[in-house]
C-alpha cells in the first residue's frame, strides 16, 4: 500500500513539474555581431555593449520609434532656465541588489559619468557642474553653460542609473557584475561567448517582460549568425547584412525587420595621435586623394546590396538636421592623383588600416583597398578583434582606422565627443579652435533651425579637414525568429526586452 502511494505522489509531482515547466516564460537568445566591451555604463563604448544595456540597465529617458525623448526612470522634466534643470523621478524602483533607485542614485551616477577615471561620457556631460538631490524623487541638475541637447544625451548610457552601493563596493571591478535598474539582472559572462541575464522580478515595468532570461550569444560570421537564425539556436540577430536579406526573408521559419539608421561607417584618419600621427595621411591633400580614390556608391552596390547610403555627413539623412546642400564627393581618380603630387610624396603611399574583423568590415577594406591603389595607395589590412581595435585607437596605434558609430537622435552625439579637441572618441587628434566653437555654439543654441545652420559650417569644415572620413548611413536590418513578436525597431538599433514575446 506504501509503495502505491509513493508511486502516486511522485506521478502527482512529475505532473506538477510539467505543468509549471510548460507555464515557464520562454528564453529570449539574441545574436550579437561581436563581443560587447566592458558592462558599466560609465566606461563602455560599444554599439552591441549597447543592446545589452538595454535589458540590463535603465536609463532617465529613452527614445521610441519616432525619435521622440519619453521617460523611463524619470517621470518628466522642466527647464528652470537656460542652465538649470528638475528631474522628477520615478517612485519605488529598486536596483538588482534591493536598494532604492532615488536622487540620491541619480546624483552618484551623474557625478560618477562626469569624474570616474577613464569615463567614455564625460565628453557628453561635460557642461554638467554640479547635482542637487530636492527630495527623495526630485534632482536639480545645473549646467555651466546652456546645453540643448542634455536630456537627449540622457536617453543613452549617460542617463543610465547604477547602484551606489554595488558600485562602491566592486570599484574598477563593477563591470564583472553591473548591478542597475533594469529588466533583466546579471548573472553570467563567457567572454568572446555568450552574457546571461536573469528576469528582475521587481522590476517597476515586470508587467510588459515576457521571457524569463536573456542570453547574448556573440557571433562575429554574419553567415554564422542566419545559421544559428534558421535552425532556432537564436531568437533574434540584431545585424544581418544584407547579402542573407533574402535568405532570411524567404525562410517561413524566420523573418525580416527593417529601420532607419542613426549611425554611420567612418574612416579614422591619424593626423596627430602619436608618431603615427606624422606619417603621410597628416597631410591634408594625402587625405583629400584618399577620400577622392574611393567610390562610396560602389561600395554600398558591391558589399550591402545598394541597402545603404552613401553619406558624408555624421548626421543620418532620416535626421532633421541633415543638409542636403552638402554634396557626397564622387571618386575622381585624376584628382587624388593630381593631389598626391601636389602633396609632394613619394608613391605609392603605403599605410595600415585598422579593420575589426567581422567579414563585412574585411570586405569593406578589400574593396578600398583595391579602389585607392589605382590612385597611387598601398594600403595594408590589419584585422583585430572588435575591442583590440578600440585599445588600438585610444593609444593612436593607427594610421587609419574603420569604425562605425550607432548614432544618436541630437547631432550633437554624434559629433562633439569625435571632433572636438579633447573628446574622447577623437581618436585621430584632430585640433581645430574654430571646429571647437562652432560644435560648443551649437550646443548653447536651443533653435533648432539656428542649430541645422552650425551644424551646415561644422560638415562643411570636417569636409575640407578631413580628419575622419564618412561612407555611409547603414540600415537597421534586425531577423528574427517567425515565433518572436512584439519587437518594435527604433532607429538607434537597441533590442528593447519591453512587449516580445516567444509563441511555444
Amino acid at each position: 500500500m506504501r509503495r502505491v502511494l509513493l508511486a502516486a505522489t511522485a506521478i502527482t509531482l512529475l505532473a506538477l513539474t510539467q505543468a509549471a515547466s510548460a507555464q515557464e516564460a520562454p528564453v529570449l537568445r539574441i545574436g550579437l555581431r561581436e563581443d560587447p566591451d566592458a558592462l558599466d555604463p560609465t566606461l563602455a563604448r560599444s554599439y552591441v555593449g549597447r543592446i545589452v544595456f538595454a535589458s540590463l540597465c535603465d536609463k532617465l529617458f529613452d527614445i521610441n520609434e519616432k525619435l521622440e525623448i519619453v521617460p523611463q526612470l524619470a517621470l518628466g522634466y522642466e527647464w528652470l532656465d537656460p542652465k538649470t534643470v528638475r528631474i522628477d523621478l520615478r517612485h519605488n524602483v529598486k536596483f538588482h541588489d534591493g536598494t532604492d533607485m532615488d536622487a540620491a542614485a541619480v546624483k552618484y551616477s551623474l557625478e560618477r559619468h562626469l569624474t570616474m577615471q577613464g569615463s567614455a561620457r564625460r565628453g557628453e556631460i561635460s557642461t554638467l557642474d554640479h547635482v542637487d538631490v530636492v527630495d527623495p524623487y526630485t534632482v536639480k541638475v545645473s549646467l555651466k553653460a546652456p546645453t540643448a541637447p542634455f536630456i537627449a544625451v540622457l536617453t543613452d548610457r549617460a542617463g543610465m542609473i547604477v547602484s551606489p552601493k554595488a558600485a562602491e563596493a566592486a570599484g574598477k571591478d563593477f563591470a564583472l557584475h553591473p548591478v542597475c535598474a533594469g529588466p533583466f539582472k546579471f548573472a553570467e559572462r563567457v567572454a568572446q561567448d555568450h552574457i546571461t541575464l536573469d528576469k528582475f522580478d521587481d522590476y517597476w515595468d515586470a508587467k510588459d517582460i515576457h521571457v524569463s532570461k536573456v542570453i547574448f550569444r556573440s557571433i562575429v560570421d554574419s553567415t554564422t549568425t542566419v545559421a544559428n537564425l534558421r535552425a532556432g539556436s537564436i531568437d533574434l540577430a540584431e545585424n544581418i547584412v544584407p547579402s542573407d536579406v533574402n535568405t532570411v526573408k524567404n525562410d517561413p521559419k524566420t523573418k525580416i525587420i527593417t529601420s532607419p539608421a542613426l549611425g554611420y561607417q567612418s574612416i579614422n584618419i591619424n593626423v596627430a595621435h602619436g608618431d603615427l600621427g606624422k606619417g603621410p595621411m597628416s597631410n591634408v591633400k594625402v587625405r583629400k586623394a584618399f577620400e577622392a580614390a574611393i567610390d562610396r556608391e560602389a561600395i554600398n552596390n558591391v558589399v550591402f546590396n545598394g541597402m545603404f547610403t552613401p553619406n558624408a555627413q555624421a548626421i543620418s539623412p532620416s535626421s532633421p538636421f541633415y543638409n542636403k546642400d552638402i554634396k557626397t564627393p564622387g571618386r575622381d581618380v585624376a584628382l587624388a592623383k593630381k593631389l598626391l603630387a601636389e602633396a609632394g610624396v613619394k608613391t605609392p603611399v603605403t599605410f595600415s588600416m585598422n579593420v575589426p574583423n567581422s567579414p563585412v568590415s574585411i570586405q569593406t577594406a578589400e574593396v578600398i583597398q583595391s579602389m585607392v591603389a589605382e590612385a597611387g595607395f598601398d594600403m595594408k589590412i590589419k584585422s583585430m578583434e572588435f575591442a583590440t581595435s578600440l585599445d588600438a585607437g585610444d593609444r593612436g596605434d593607427f594610421e587609419t582606422y574603420m569604425i562605425a558609430w550607432s548614432g544618436r537622435a541630437d547631432p550633437d552625439g554624434n559629433l562633439w565627443n569625435f571632433d572636438h579637441t579633447g573628446g574622447p572618441l577623437n581618436y585621430p587628434a584632430y585640433s581645430n579652435p574654430e571646429m571647437d566653437h562652432l560644435l560648443d555654439e551649437a550646443r548653447a543654441v536651443t533653435d533648432t533651425q539656428g542649430r541645422i545652420g552650425i551644424y551646415k559650417k561644422v560638415a562643411e569644415l570636417a569636409e575640407r579637414d578631413l580628419p575622419i572620413m564618412l561612407l555611409y548611413t547603414p540600415m537597421n536590418i534586425v531577423g528574427t525568429s517567425a515565433k518572436l513578436s512584439g519587437f518594435v525597431p527604433v532607429p538607434d538599433g537597441l533590442i528593447r526586452p519591453q512587449g516580445i514575446t516567444i509563441a511555444k
